[in-house]
């Protein structure tokens, strides 16, 4: 008669705490990405017909980028070094002399001043995410640069001394107007 052997068994109770040690270990040592986003406060719903304003040719300065990954400023390809100071040039300019704080070349092309001025930014179907972001990022950087040098200026603070109401003020005379509708 044969005798019947039994297979040697292995205490798998052991492998089963190691496996979730290792899970606990992933866990805790592995980042998890967070997505990065552009900060923006979208403008109040217009419920009335009176939102639609006439916006002067010279005060609106027009971004376009291409499907080539190019930075256009009304139809002239620039370089994205260069959009930070043609922006704050375009916004900082007085052109019609009412602006007291401003600093502009009072350019017969360039915007009457910041409060009118409006930066209009279009973009192709083929514009890579990282080129608009650039893009946003310098025009972010012109009104932050602006609005460091009102502060220092005519505030006599550094930007990150101001308190709220001098903050407010502060987004009052350089407000961050972009339109990245079509516009007219």
């Amino acid at each position: 008669m044969r005798s019947k052997k039994t297979a040697p068994k292995v205490n798998a109770g052991s492998m089963a705490d190691i496996a979730f040690l290792l899970l606990i270990f992933f866990l805790v040592t592995t980042t998890i990405a967070s997505d990065n986003g552009i900060k923006r406060k979208l403008p109040p719903i217009c419920e009335t017909e009176d939102c639609i304003a006439d916006i002067y040719e010279r005060n609106i300065l027009r971004i376009t980028l291409n499907g080539k990954q190019e930075i256009m400023v009304e139809e002239v390809i620039i370089s994205i070094k260069n959009l930070k100071d043609i922006v704050k040039t375009f916004l900082d300019n007085n052109g019609d002399g009412s602006c007291k704080y401003c600093n502009g070349a009072n350019n017969a092309t360039a915007s009457d001043n910041p409060l009118k001025a409006v930066v209009s930014l279009q973009n192709h179907p083929q514009t890579s995410y990282e080129l608009f972001i650039k893009v946003q990022d310098e025009l972010t950087k012109a009104y932050y640069e602006l609005r460091t040098t009102y502060a220092k200026n005519i505030l006599g603070k550094p930007i990150d001394n101001l308190d709220k109401e001098e903050i407010t003020l502060l987004k009052k005379v350089y407000p961050f107007i972009i339109s990245e509708a079509q516009t007219k």
